[in-house]
């Protein structure tokens, strides 16, 4: 019986980081870091930002804030135990932070995911306690759309023996609609795509591209979607939306890179936008990869007979994400050419 619930973690843990949807950046509010510790943050310095958040910490221990964003800095140098450590601080001085505890329960999940790889066992205690910490966020503020997200994601994606369950997600998804119908749509969305219910996940989509919505990270979602559903059309009618939005948001060089990639055509234009991408964002959890860009950059060389750029490109990628699948296939199935 271990033996089952075992792989249903495994299926569910990789499921679960698979899923991952791209929301807005957290909002800093009253939890704004200072400002050295922004910039170090907003430039992708997070070791900096480790170290000078540890010395404000000693100075000033009763700060949540603090303990908060080094729990975040931490968490971006995937010290996942020593950032749970940080945001078990914060939440202990701010009991009735949701933003705390929805990122204590993502630090519990990318826990439980690293303890998969070696010990199985040891990845259910913290997977149970990302759920708990989900729930305890959202009930603290059911307007807090992240934690809600969140907590939907990991029910969609989790077993019965570790809180999911189809019927209980879609009480999930009625509670959001009713704070956020257009975060509804996406979770159900997201839901049927996670049942490979794809006709239906489509229909939910495309509500999302025909709403005229201001939130450009709905329209990201959007095209995380298509892209991986290898549909460039309503790709591009994703990205054409979000730019409308905010023409010099940061992430579109990634997606209408991608976008062009998948359509085949551009090349040089793809080719720029995702290197821009990878040299001048900097990594970072709520943003697509650079080990998926150089995923992009492979597979636009590989259209263009060039199969030794390519191979470098997903070398590339898997030297920053070892484990993804998707590089080391395209890796493999190239070098059996």
């Amino acid at each position: 019986m271990m033996r089952q619930k075992a792989g249903e973690c495994t299926l569910f843990l990789a499921a679960l980081l698979a899923a991952s949807v791209i929301l807005p950046p957290a909002s800093k509010g009253q939890d704004s870091p200072p400002p050295d510790i922004e910039t170090l943050y907003d430039s992708g310095q997070y070791g900096q930002a480790v170290e000078a958040l540890q010395v404000a910490v000693k100075r000033s221990p009763q700060d949540a804030s603090l303990d908060y964003w080094l729990g975040r800095s931490l968490f971006e140098v995937r010290e996942f135990s020593k950032a749970i450590e940080s945001f078990e601080r914060a939440v202990k001085i701010d009991t009735n932070s949701s933003n705390y505890h929805d990122w204590l329960g993502r630090a519990y999940g990318r826990k439980a995911e690293e303890n998969s790889h070696s010990n199985m066992p040891a990845a259910l205690p913290p997977a149970r306690r990302a759920h708990h910490e989900f729930e305890v966020a959202v009930q603290l503020d059911a307007t807090n759309i992240q934690a809600q997200r969140d907590l939907i994601t990991f029910e969609a994606n989790a077993p019965e023996s570790l809180g999911g369950g189809e019927e209980h997600v879609l009480e999930r998804i009625r509670a959001l609609s009713a704070v956020d119908a257009a975060e509804g749509t996406l979770a159900l969305a997201d839901l049927y795509a996670t049942r490979k219910k794809f006709d239906q996940a489509d229909a939910e989509y495309q509500k999302v591209l025909e709403s005229g919505s201001d939130r450009i990270d709905r329209y990201f979602e959007v095209a995380d979607y298509y892209l991986d559903r290898h549909d460039s059309q309503h790709t591009e009618e994703a990205v054409d939306g979000a730019a409308k939005i905010a023409p010099s948001d940061r992430r579109l060089s990634y997606y209408r890179g991608a976008a062009f990639v998948l359509a085949k055509r551009d090349p040089t234009v793809a080719e720029k936008d995702l290197r821009t991408y990878i040299d001048g964002v900097p990594e970072n959890s709520e943003f697509p990869s650079h080990a998926s860009a150089y995923e992009w950059l492979g597979r636009l060389y590989e259209s263009e007979n060039e199969p030794d750029l390519a191979a470098e490109q997903y070398r590339a990628g898997l030297s920053l994400d070892p484990r993804n699948k998707g590089l080391q296939e395209a890796l493999k199935k190239l070098q059996r050419r």
